[in-house]
């Protein structure tokens, strides 16, 4: 089968940092769908562990953690799925990603597609959504349908693709006020579209851009990006006993200063549950097919932002290259082989 993988840690500039190659196909075991590849995402995930995971004994290493598909065969213990249904998910970074023809994927984080996307929109959903569920739900724990007046949420980087798919669960699920950020009019514009109720550009001070809008402090932040530039600011922002959710990898972080507010700090890493195989693993099947849900009903929208063309090396390289960039807007997808 065809596939684009990589066998060593490369600039990606470089011809050889991400190369179409044939792979035997995958066989599924028990708890697995084999799945038949239509459209692939791309993530910042694939650019770190491109440049930060070298493939071991000159093996190829394929990423891709972002997959709309249609399951060609099912392990003998599935019973979510069957043959000819039509899929979307993220995956586990513990086994093969998705840029590859053919691709094996434990059933329990794996959700139905929305029957209203293309396949290729599709593909935009699945890590985003996951992770922003799991950031806003489970670790913020803020209440779906809550109505709490005061409440408001603050996100550092309102316009990549987790503050994309973000912003609008804040928005259409919970009464929260959701001030994102954004540094480029495009993309403020962007945010703004998605349902913000304000947007501020994060190259200035934070906490002088939200007294600026009139708001003194914020109950929830979830920091998408460049957490340890701006950890003082949001300390400052936030109200004693606040909430903190953060999903990006500072190199460090001053954690003493959340102590005088009781500021509480949350990570999430949306790959957790299937990479220790969690009890509740399967939530992230239940997940999915509720995005899906919420998709179909209009309440959510796709947040592509690129279509980069067919599935190959030379458009992953430009799709990497994007993202490296800092300048993506919404996700990036490739679709066909």
């Amino acid at each position: 089968m065809k596939a684009i993988a990589y066998y060593a840690s490369l600039p990606i500039s470089d011809p050889k940092s991400l190369q179409d190659i044939e792979l035997p196909e995958p066989v599924a075991g028990p708890r697995d769908l084999l799945v038949e590849v239509k459209a692939i995402s791309v993530n910042p995930v694939d650019t770190k562990v491109r440049q930060n995971v070298a493939p071991e004994n000159g093996a190829a290493k394929v990423l891709g953690w972002d997959v709309a598909g249609v399951v060609k065969a099912v392990g003998s213990d599935v019973t979510l799925f069957k043959a000819g249904d039509k899929v979307f998910y993220a995956g586990s970074i513990a086994r093969a990603g998705g840029n590859s023809e053919l691709h094996v994927v434990d059933e329990r984080i794996v959700g139905h597609m929305p029957r209203t996307l293309s396949f290729s929109d599709a593909a935009a959903l699945p890590l985003t959504a996951i992770t922003a569920w799991e950031l806003l739900f489970e670790r913020l724990q803020v209440r779906e349908g809550s109505t709490d007046e005061g409440q408001s949420l603050l996100i550092v980087g309102a316009a990549g693709g987790v503050g994309s798919i973000l912003t609008q669960l804040a928005k259409q699920l919970t009464g929260l006020k959701v001030i994102g950020t954004a540094s480029r009019e495009q993309t403020r514009d962007w945010v703004s579209e998605l349902g913000a109720d304000l947007v501020i550009d994060h190259s200035q001070p934070l906490s002088e851009e939200l007294k600026r809008a009139g708001i003194e402090h914020v109950t929830h932040v979830a920091s998408l990006t460049q957490t340890d530039q701006h950890l003082p600011q949001l300390v400052e922002a936030l109200v004693p006993q606040g909430r903190l959710a953060l999903i990006d990898d500072p190199k460090s972080l001053d954690i003493g200063l959340l102590k005088r507010k009781s500021l509480s700090l949350h990570w999430e890493f949306m790959y957790t549950r299937s990479l220790f195989e969690t009890p509740d693993m399967i939530e992230q099947h239940k997940l999915l097919n509720r995005v899906a849900q919420l998709i179909d009903a209009g309440t959510l929208k796709t947040t592509v932002g690129e279509h980069f063309g067919t599935i190959n090396a030379a458009n992953l390289r430009r799709a990497h290259e994007l993202l490296e960039s800092g300048k993506a807007k919404g996700k990036i997808v490739l679709e066909g082989f």
